[in-house]
């Protein structure tokens, strides 16, 4: 099923994870529209404007799924709103700061980036129709834990 001419409900599901514990990552009616709404508004865009294809690490993730990973109820992920993504060839800096500073999204976050390499890291970006908020922030291992820099840090 086609969410959007580049876009496909099979790539924004796929799980290692799901498959590997045999649980079920297929939306329910809600999510699948929030899906649609993502790659609409950012996903479909972002492809438009690099012509390139856009490797989709992470998008929906059912609560399970999401449980087992390690990560918290509240993800935009568990809603359908987000994804994790990458375009080989363009660095992830230049992904975030074109989606920053040309489309409308709740949350971006450049994460685990790393200057000088590339293709470190991916990023997230979450679109929640009623709060679009332009969060910016960029994801860092500090002693052995995640923070969460304000803005593009790159």
């Amino acid at each position: 099923m086609n969410l959007t001419k580049n876009f496909t409900l099979s790539e924004m599901t796929k799980s290692e994870t799901a498959l590997r514990l045999g649980l079920d990552n297929q939306p329910d009616e809600a999510q699948l529209a929030a899906l649609k709404t993502l790659a609409e508004k950012v996903l479909q865009p972002v492809r438009d404007h690099y012509g390139k294809g856009v490797k989709v690490n992470s998008a929906l993730r059912t609560s399970p799924v999401n449980r087992a990973i390690g990560s918290g109820d509240s993800s935009h992920h568990v809603r359908g709103m987000a994804a994790d993504i990458e375009i080989p060839g363009v660095a992830n800096a230049e992904l975030a700061t074109y989606i920053r500073d040309n489309l409308d999204f709740t949350q971006l976050i450049l994460e685990f980036y790393t200057v000088g390499i590339p293709d470190s890291g991916w990023v997230h970006v979450s679109y929640v129709p009623e709060d679009l908020k332009k969060q910016v922030l960029t994801a860092v291992k500090q002693n052995g834990k995640t923070v969460y820099l304000p803005g593009l840090v790159a």
